[in-house]
């Protein structure tokens, strides 16, 4: 159902505030170190003042009521708080940020923290000491740092430290442009996946809140559905999250992300990736987000011609797109939901079979809702993309009883939202929370869900087509070829008026054009060419 938010404290990257300023500060002690290698060590430190802090919360609350307990790691691992020695807690780091070997001593610091954290082994950044790092830079940088949240009170301050590695991370992906997009999705990306998804637990009809991506990157869609629980009276324990992911660095920044949110998650890696050495076979989640890499060509489709995960048919091997389409599918439990960006070529390609895995996903009447993006909402690329929702089951409900869904099997919906959104710089694009709660409300509203408005087509932006009209359109899932054009509002003045007010209009500019061409000659004529 539609989920009422108690209050949306939520906000797109185009909201400037503190965690921009301190971005612009931290950047500014960056100098010339390239970015890719400066997020290492900010997000790093960012890390380490906020496990740091949860354990000083903790170590002081057990000082005020068990203090024999302030100093036995077990006490902190029973409340899934990181055990922190001695001399790798940020109040040690500060006080001796401007000595020599402060570099040294943080390497040390993440040692013994991952070395007391089993589940941090391998993940923390250990690169201070290198001898092209400036000490100066590190000490200006934990200052920077120690400011963050000074003087609020210990839930608020691990909160804003949440926020700030995410802010950070984003930007750091604006800075490294293509490969920025490798570890990234921008936040109102995934903002509509969430909102049209509502990762909430629905045990009534079996939906346990199982939320998986098997290419999670630096793991922005957990933090999104741990964010839209929050929000809507639910806590992080209500989901169980699963994910995989191929590139080690970015694994490592994922752990640490959900770390900061306090998102206990499973997150596998291996080199192979999904396709190839699938960590989590059995796994059937309930929401699947994903933002895979678009049109990869050397995915070793070839080696996977037989596999039991392509219902759909064999996939292209120069193609992987319909390779994650399939493999997400295959993952969804019986009434699970996905939502993942693809390139636009997935909803008309005809090439190498293509055309007819789309044509047989939807005659087997998974592919739930298709939406056209804006451009320039991504880092990584400028290739036109959309969003793919599939549904296991498109009459979860049929008795209405459970969760008031109406039936929607024969039919998709399809939402063109490439007028929506605006640019926030130069170069890249954003949705508003209005755009992302349209979107959003019709979906709902086309679902059936028992706290949204009626749905109805709107011309030049949503449709619900019918199996027989995609069959019309040869099976492409552009969203364009459904919607049609904007209905254009009436003014009452009659086409014959109006067409001789345009060619007045039309006259008067003609006279205007060749006026300034005489002029123009004139200026010719009395320019004198030596030679």
């Amino acid at each position: 159902m539609a989920k009422t938010s108690k209050k949306n404290t939520d906000t797109n990257g185009a909201n400037l505030g503190f965690e921009a300023q301190l971005w612009l500060a931290a950047d500014k002690l960056r100098n010339n170190m390239e970015p890719s290698s400066y997020k290492h060590i900010a997000l790093g430190l960012i890390f380490l003042k906020h496990i740091s802090d949860s354990f000083e919360a903790k170590h002081a609350e057990l000082l005020a009521e068990y203090p024999e307990g302030a100093e036995d790691p077990d006490e902190y691992r029973a409340e899934n708080v990181f055990w922190v020695p001695k001399d790798a807690r940020w109040s040690h780091l500060q006080d001796t940020a401007k000595q020599p070997g402060i570099g040294q001593r943080i390497d040390e610091a993440m040692l013994a923290i991952e070395a007391e954290n089993p589940s941090l082994k391998g993940v923390l950044p250990k690169e201070y000491a290198r001898p092209q790092l400036s000490a100066t830079m590190l000490g200006e940088l934990i200052d920077l740092i120690s400011g963050i949240a000074l003087g609020e009170e210990p839930g608020q301050a691990r909160d804003i430290l949440g926020r700030v590695y995410e802010y950070f991370l984003g930007a750091f992906a604006s800075n490294e442009g293509k490969r920025g997009g490798e570890f990234y999705t921008p936040r109102s990306v995934v903002r509509v996946l969430v909102e049209l998804l509502e990762p909430f637990p629905t045990p009534n009809l079996g939906i346990q809140g199982r939320v998986y991506d098997p290419c999670c990157g630096s793991g922005g869609m957990f933090v999104q559905a741990e964010r839209f629980l929050a929000t809507h009276g639910g806590r992080v324990g209500d989901i169980a999250v699963y994910g995989q992911e191929s590139n080690y660095t970015t694994w490592r920044l994922c752990k640490m992300n959900l770390a900061v949110r306090g998102i206990d998650a499973d997150i596998r890696w291996n080199a192979e990736g999904s396709f190839h050495k699938d960590e989590l076979p059995d796994l059937r989640a309930d929401f699947i987000l994903a933002n895979p890499p678009f049109n990869i060509s050397d995915w070793g489709g070839d080696k996977l011609r037989e596999d039991a995960r392509w219902t759909f048919g064999t996939p292209p091997a120069g193609n992987a797109n319909f390779g994650w389409l399939q493999h997400i599918h295959h993952h969804l439990s019986p009434n699970g939901t996905a939502g993942v960006v693809l390139a636009n070529g997935s909803m008309s390609s005809t090439q190498s079979g293509e055309g007819a895995i789309r044509q047989a996903m939807v005659e087997a009447d998974v592919v739930d809702c298709m939406i056209a993006l804006p451009g320039q909402l991504f880092y990584s690329t400028q290739i036109p993309a959309c969003l793919w929702f599939l549904a296991r089951n498109k009459n979860p409900d049929p008795k209405g009883a459970a969760a008031g869904l109406r039936d929607r099997r024969g039919r998709v919906l399809f939402i063109d939202a490439r007028k929506l959104g605006a640019l926030v710089d130069r170069t890249r694009r954003e949705f508003s929370d209005e755009d992302v709660a349209r979107i959003a409300r019709t979906y709902h509203a086309w679902r059936g869900e028992p706290d949204a408005s009626d749905y109805a087509d709107e011309p030049g932006f949503c449709k619900s087509a019918t199996l027989e009209e995609i069959r019309g359109h040869g099976h492409v899932l552009t969203p364009g070829r459904y919607v049609g054009a904007a209905a254009v509002e009436d003014d009452g003045v009659p086409f014959p008026e109006k067409f001789a007010e345009l060619r007045a209009k039309l006259e008067t500019q003609l006279a205007e054009g060749e006026k300034l061409g005489a002029v123009i000659r004139e200026k010719l004529d009395g320019v004198v060419v030596d030679g």
